[in-house]
């Protein structure tokens, strides 16, 4: 590929071509592609090899080197001017949920695919390499651990613990790398980078609300999962009066409703939710004698995250004291708060100014792969609306304009990091 130093014009006015990403898109959707309009690419399926063999064939039309790590990461590299220096690496996943859309995680890796074939277009060198990765088992719907392997690749999770996981048919996830052929030859992390970018769907509502372009990704929020349960005494609910009960459903609501209001004190990015309630013995004419449910607390920083389970386990404290009743917490997960790299925020936040798109600062509440890549080197993430906040969803859709819109302002972010020539 011929490359000449380029014109400070040229790169001002540079845009990618928003119809070619849009056909990639909706090319690589038709591999697993469901009735409803969305895609089932399950990690690791038939499908997902597919999936991985048609994003390899562009990247090698673009003239990119690929590589593949043991856990089936792929990169494709375009060479800069020092290939010495780490390379700013774009990426996301493409598997996808069981009913999942078009956009989640593709978006990301074939708007790092179309700012690479734009580099080509226009002749330009870049002084560093510039990478675009996607990474395997992102959602984590059929192999537990989400996020696996950017999590193996930044030693969250070890090689072994990760192909030791099984689906629920009992296949592992070494068996089924093997079996569609990429299990690569790089040890995982033994990848240098110098900055990672991430475009992606809001998969909220926000955005769109606000009829805003673009987000600027502070960070993702840290997550705490509880299991709590309250242990009353069952009894009919006809004859027993109701100062005498020991209703443990009455008790579990009193926490419910502190739940929220936690995450409302903790504002603007507390989160308090209870998603998963089992009553026993869950019959119409009982009292309820244990009530079991989950707690999802999310915040900004780890610190705010520390002080709405100091406020829980005190509130919980309180109404032991007032009705007797036995109440245990348990925690059984914790991602930590991934705040974003500044320069990272700023780069995407100049980028967008620069091309003259609405934009503000948001925060994930959803995990990413640049979780796990902001461990490593300067991370930042780009948002785009999504149709009503919807994603992991069939009717998951956003319009051509945004995806583009996004995909230029992942260039210029990326492009002032690898330094033009």
């Amino acid at each position: 590929m011929d490359t000449k130093t380029c014109d400070a014009s040229v790169v001002t006015d540079l845009r990618v071509n928003g119809e070619r990403l849009w056909q990639s898109l909706m090319d690589l959707a038709k591999i697993g592609a469901t009735p409803k309009g969305g895609v089932c690419r399950l990690t690791l399926t038939d499908l997902d090899r597919q999936g991985r063999d048609l994003v390899i064939s562009w990247a090698r039309e673009a003239g990119l080197s690929v590589t593949i790590d043991k856990i089936g990461n792929v990169f494709m590299r375009r060479a800069g001017r020092n290939n010495m220096l780490p390379p700013i690496m774009t990426g996301s996943h493409i598997d996808t949920q069981p009913t999942g859309g078009k956009f989640d995680g593709n978006f990301g890796v074939l708007a790092g695919l179309e700012v690479i074939r734009t580099l080509n277009d226009y002749d330009i060198e870049t002084e560093a390499p510039v990478e675009l990765a996607f990474w395997t088992n992102e959602e984590g719907s059929r192999f537990v651990p989400v996020m696996m392997g950017s999590g193996v690749f930044a030693h969250i999770f070890t090689l072994e613990h990760a192909y030791a996981a099984k689906d629920i048919d009992g296949k592992t996830v070494g068996e089924e790398l093997a079996r569609i052929g990429y299990i690569g030859d790089e040890e995982p992390g033994d990848h240098p980078i110098g900055a990672y970018f991430e475009a992606h769907i809001e998969q909220g509502p926000i955005l769109e609300d606000k009829e805003i372009t673009i987000g600027v990704v502070q960070g993702v929020l840290g997550i705490r999962w509880y299991d709590c349960v309250v242990t009353g005494m069952e009894a009919h609910a006809g004859p027993t009066p109701m100062e005498l009960r020991k209703d443990a459903m009455q008790v579990a609501a009193r926490i419910m409703q502190e739940v929220v209001a936690i995450a409302h004190r903790f504002g603007p990015h507390g989160r308090g939710t209870v998603g998963m309630v089992q009553v026993f013995p869950n019959s119409r004419n009982v009292i309820p004698g244990q009530v079991t449910f989950s707690i999802d607390f999310r915040n900004m920083t780890d610190a705010l995250v520390d002080e709405m389970d100091a406020a829980l386990r005190a509130y919980v404290g309180t109404v032991e004291q007032e009705t007797g009743l036995g109440v245990a917490i348990t925690q059984v997960s914790h991602y930590p708060a991934a705040p974003f790299h500044p320069d990272c925020k700023d780069a995407v936040r100049r980028a967008a100014q620069r091309l003259g798109y609405s934009h503000m600062d948001i925060v994930s509440g959803a995990g990413h792969d640049a979780v796990y890549m902001s461990m490593l080197a300067p991370a930042g993430m780009i948002f785009i609306p999504c149709k009503d906040g919807i994603s992991h969803n069939e009717i998951e859709d956003t319009q051509p304009e945004q995806v583009t819109a996004g995909t230029n302002v992942l260039l210029h972010a990326m492009l002032e990091r690898a330094r033009v020539v």
